[in-house]
């Protein structure tokens, strides 16, 4: 005789036939800008993007909802049934990587999001004036952020930087890109820039660096000392005539 076990493996194929039957019967896709399934979309910064939600196989009137990342955009009431329309204007840097998904309000598994690529050249002008110290640390720092992200390099007064091993140091992000001159001396005078390029364009930015004289520094216990003896002087000498200063009186 079989197991009793053996009836339960039966019992669970009606469930996943119902489950199947059921998706099959909906058919429900989204499709955003005509693309059925998850992409990205390129653009430039400024002219606005449009991005339209439709309803695919819908026989009854369906909410759509909305994402920009994690929080849900606002729509209008006449603007989430069966399509829905949101714009993105203008279009600026922090738009960049951003996801935005339109999902079905009462099955948000059925969805499609769309990946903003903005593209954007270097953001970089300008010039800085620096004057420091001889034997102090000195950096000078670029916005280098860009998309696609930017080729960057140093020079000095026009010419590639050499860069001294233990002198100089360089500290680069996808937006930042530092130089940094430790315990900089007279030769270090000039003119650093940093070039920052990518196939949109080429920015660049000029420090204009000024090393000083090391001021002398006086010890902090002989500044004490020397405070000390003059306003002991100037008592003993207010003590010494006391006599004569009553006199007077």
């Amino acid at each position: 005789m079989a197991p009793r076990s053996s009836l339960a493996v039966p019992c669970e194929v009606p469930v996943l036939a119902v489950c199947f039957l059921a998706c099959v019967a909906t058919g429900l896709e989204l499709s955003v800008n005509n693309h059925a399934a998850d992409f990205s979309f390129s653009t430039m910064l400024g002219p606005p993007v449009s991005l339209s939600c439709l309803v695919q196989n819908s026989s009854q009137a369906e909410e759509l909802l909305w994402y920009r990342g994690d929080g849900q955009v606002d729509l209008k009431d006449g603007n989430k049934v069966n399509v829905s329309n949101i714009c993105v204007s203008p279009v600026t840097e922090s738009d960049n990587g951003v996801t935005f998904t339109c999902k079905l309000a009462r099955d948000k598994s059925v969805q499609v999001s769309v990946l903003l690529d903005v593209q954007f050249p270097p953001q970089l002008s300008g010039e800085e004036s620096l004057q420091i110290e001889e034997q102090k640390d000195v950096t000078m720092s670029c916005n280098a952020k860009s998309n696609p992200q930017a080729q960057t390099a140093w020079y000095k007064n026009n010419n590639s930087l050499t860069l001294e091993q233990n002198r100089y140091q360089l500290y680069q992000t996808s937006e930042v890109f530092q130089l940094s001159i430790i315990k900089v001396q007279k030769s270090d005078n000039g003119t650093y820039t940093c070039v920052v390029k990518s196939p949109l364009g080429e920015g660049r930015k000029d420090f204009h660096l000024i090393v000083e004289d090391k001021k002398p520094v006086f010890p902090k216990e002989a500044v004490i000392a020397a405070v000390v003896v003059v306003t002991v002087t100037v008592l003993f000498g207010i003590v010494a005539r006391k006599d004569k200063i009553f006199k007077v009186w």
